[in-house]
């Protein structure tokens, strides 16, 4: 009788590991994260072109 080796392969515990990880996820709580994060992009982006605009004209003076 002829014996076979399992192959150590680490695609199945990271295929395992996400599996168990996503179907234990909030997708609501997901959602209202991402809508959170977008808008605080969009403040952070307007502060940082209003600082880079007005650091540009006071450069020019």
């Amino acid at each position: 009788m002829k014996t076979t080796e399992a192959v150590a392969d680490s695609t199945s515990h990271t295929f395992l590991t996400g599996a168990i990880l996503f179907a234990n996820l909030d997708y609501s709580g997901l959602a209202d994260y991402a809508v959170k994060a977008v808008v605080g992009g969009a403040i952070w982006m307007a502060f940082k072109l209003t600082g880079d605009y007005f650091s540009n004209k006071m450069k020019k003076k």
